[in-house]
């Protein structure tokens, strides 16, 4: 990650300190008392830095980079950590920091792409008292939560929800109930998202100028909720992912411009580029249908069928509308998953 400003630290301390304040005197213990901290806050040390080296040739490092830097959340008193998955996908080695600077080996257990969480387990004790998982779903706008990276106190600040909605990502992801929060905190990815009690609620995706809603301009982040861990958790650790058919992966990127969805990246050697989709072409229709926005295009293509599915699409190039068979994969299989998982 980044190196972070010492403005962001100031402002985060004095914020905290604000809170600490807020706290009715008679509800304080004595001085120096673990239980004088707010819940949040108890919690941080169990909020640690995820760094990870990707080879050169990952399928992943072109977007993503060959070495990547974030956070994650220990989950289990066994040094589980959850995260962001792209900051482990296709990682050949991953290295765990704790707030008091000791660094631990550690390996990639599982990656979702459905979900987007990724999942290690250090290779020896962290020595750390794991978070709690609360419930997202009870989370609403104007909520009051914590935004945690790695780097304690200094790099926690307090947030409020502002949305709850359907989140299209244009890398073939959609995510149902997704949390947009702001001030926006610039070390997001595999931050935590505690609530009031200090239980994770949600991990760091993204940083948004929309968290508002769409046409709302408001910068904030955007996390995947809890709960959608809770169900496909046994999977995870079973067999590295979530069950059940995998969707159809085209490997093309897209964005809504004017009402229109433009293409804008084709990965190299994927079923898209393939089939001849170039930048820059617009995509009108799945099969004769009309796509309305990406998320919708998302769900017209997943309902031709599992990965390996050949999908119709009707593409504008230059001046005409050409039909094109795209013939899908499984994204699991095009990336290089075999170093780590």
């Amino acid at each position: 990650m980044p190196a972070i400003g010492s403005g962001f630290r100031s402002l985060a301390a004095g914020v905290l300190a604000l809170v600490l304040l807020a706290v009715p005197a008679a509800a304080q213990p004595a001085q120096g008392s673990e239980s004088a901290r707010p819940a949040p806050i108890r919690a941080l040390d169990a909020v640690v830095r995820v760094r990870s080296v990707v080879p050169g040739d990952a399928r992943s490092a072109r977007t993503l980079g060959a070495e990547r830097d974030g956070s994650g959340v220990v989950i289990d008193a066994e040094g589980l950590v959850l995260t962001i998955g792209y900051l482990i996908v296709e990682a050949e080695s991953v290295t765990i920091t704790l707030n008091g600077g000791r660094t631990v080996a550690a390996r990639p257990v599982a990656y979702d792409h459905d979900s987007g969480f990724g999942l290690l387990r250090a290779v020896s004790p962290l020595g750390v008292k794991p978070v709690e998982l609360g419930s997202s779903a009870k989370l609403g706008a104007r909520d009051r939560v914590w935004v945690a990276s790695h780097g304690g106190a200094d790099m926690a600040m307090p947030a409020l929800v502002v949305s709850r909605r359907t989140f299209a990502g244009p890398w073939e992801y959609l995510l149902d109930e997704a949390i947009f929060t702001t001030p926006p905190h610039p070390a997001f990815g595999g931050a935590a998202l505690l609530d009031d009690g200090g239980r994770l609620v949600g991990v760091g995706s993204l940083i948004v100028g929309d968290a508002a809603g769409p046409e709302q301009p408001l910068s904030g982040n955007m996390f995947v909720p809890v709960d959608r861990l809770k169900p496909i958790l046994g999977d995870m650790l079973e067999r590295g992912r979530s069950a059940g058919p995998p969707h159809p992966w085209l490997g093309m990127a897209a964005q809504e411009l004017h009402g229109r969805l433009m293409v804008t990246r084709v990965t190299e050697g994927g079923p898209a580029d393939k089939a001849g989709i170039r930048p820059g072409d617009l995509v009108l229709g799945v099969g004769g249908e009309a796509v309305d926005g990406l998320d919708g295009f998302y769900r017209k293509v997943w309902a031709v069928g599992a990965a390996g599915v050949a999908v119709p699409l009707n593409v504008l190039q230059g001046i005409r509308v050409e039909p094109i068979l795209v013939h899908s994969v499984d994204r699991y299989d095009f990336l290089r998953l075999g170093r780590s998982y």
